[in-house]
């Protein structure tokens, strides 16, 4: 779960902020600054902060993103109290100030800086509009990282899990915005989850919402998309390795689909993939003949892209297949009888 929920890549800046001008300047008084952020749509005022954060961390200056935003959280809160916008604008803050201490590795400072934000969430547990889901969404997202860094799991799971039912909720109201969030975060989720059955079970939640809106994501949110995929075709790997084709094949075949509506022309990722789903299928009762057919499809795939190395391993596991390579199994039941 390293995604850091300040990258581009996770929830693009899709406000129009040119308005706001540098208002976040050493000499601005608080008051002209709580007048400003009280006149400004939540998701300006977020997407402001958050680009901010974003600039100055990308540009080595983190410590004075952090202390900038620090005095705008004391000058904030003194009139949340009277208005809405600005208690919203408060919780944003300490969710961003979250986010830039696990980018720092103050995991510590991170925590009290989420259980501040959380709190003020929690004073109006009822609310579900879109201010309040987004930056739950985020905080909860980031507080599983925090647990997961500290191996404590099962609280990572809950976050995780109540992240990405949210994300997918704010992804119907606007697939654009909130789109590669929830990619992401049901990517991060497959890598969270130590329950194989509980991470299926998952899985197969989020699958029809994502393969919903996948075709609608913009080229910028491509790239979440390939993080999904890569979480998937991993899960898929390992549990290859364990012996659990069964499930491998099914999640080779839910990255190959989402691989393919991302980039529908045959390319060697694909190809790889699919050669994976093959070698896969070949191990699970029933399914022999379909990998023999798909591999066997594949070599000509492979020669057409000039994929030397994958069309030799096609090749070795075909004739493995055939040859029925050698049975460790036969012999360790005979050296070492039930």
């Amino acid at each position: 779960m390293n995604q850091d929920i300040l990258e581009p890549i996770f929830l693009e800046l899709t406000a129009d902020t040119s308005g706001v001008g540098a208002i976040l300047d050493k000499d601005t008084d608080p008051l002209a600054l709580r007048q400003c952020f009280s006149s400004l749509p939540f998701n300006v005022a977020y997407d402001y902060l958050r680009g901010f954060a974003r600039d100055l961390t990308t540009e080595e200056r983190a410590g004075e993103a952090v202390d900038t935003l620090s005095e705008l959280v004391d000058a904030v809160e003194q009139g949340m109290e009277a208005s809405t916008v600005l208690a919203d604008v408060h919780v944003a803050l300490l969710h961003i100030l979250a986010g830039m201490k696990i980018h720092t590795g103050d995991y510590d400072e991170a925590m009290r800086f989420a259980g501040k934000c959380l709190s003020r969430l929690a004073q109006n547990p009822k609310r579900r509009d879109e201010p309040f889901l987004s930056v739950l969404a985020a905080i909860l997202y980031d507080v599983a990282r925090l647990h997961s860094f500290r191996g404590e799991f099962r609280q990572a799971e809950r976050e995780i899990e109540k992240s990405a039912k949210i994300y997918e909720r704010l992804a119907r109201m606007d697939s654009d915005r909130y789109g590669a969030a929830h990619l992401l975060v049901v990517a991060a989720a497959t890598r969270t989850y130590t329950s194989r059955v509980r991470q299926a079970n998952m899985l197969a939640h989020f699958h029809t919402a994502t393969g919903a809106y996948m075709d609608m994501l913009g080229k910028g949110a491509e790239g979440a998309a390939d993080k999904l995929v890569e979480s998937l075709e991993q899960e898929g790997k390992t549990l290859a390795r364990m012996g659990r084709h069964r499930e491998a094949v099914q999640y080779f075949t839910r990255a190959l689909k989402y691989l393919t509506k991302i980039k529908p022309e045959m390319s060697i990722h694909q190809l790889e993939l699919s050669v994976n789903l093959g070698e896969a299928l070949l191990q699970v009762k029933g399914s022999r003949d379909k990998g023999v057919h798909l591999l066997n499809t594949l070599l000509h795939k492979a020669s057409r892209l000039n994929a030397d190395e994958l069309h030799k391993r096609i090749v070795e596991i075909l004739l493995n297949t055939r040859t029925g390579g050698v049975d460790i199994l036969g012999f360790w039941h005979k050296i070492f009888p039930k």
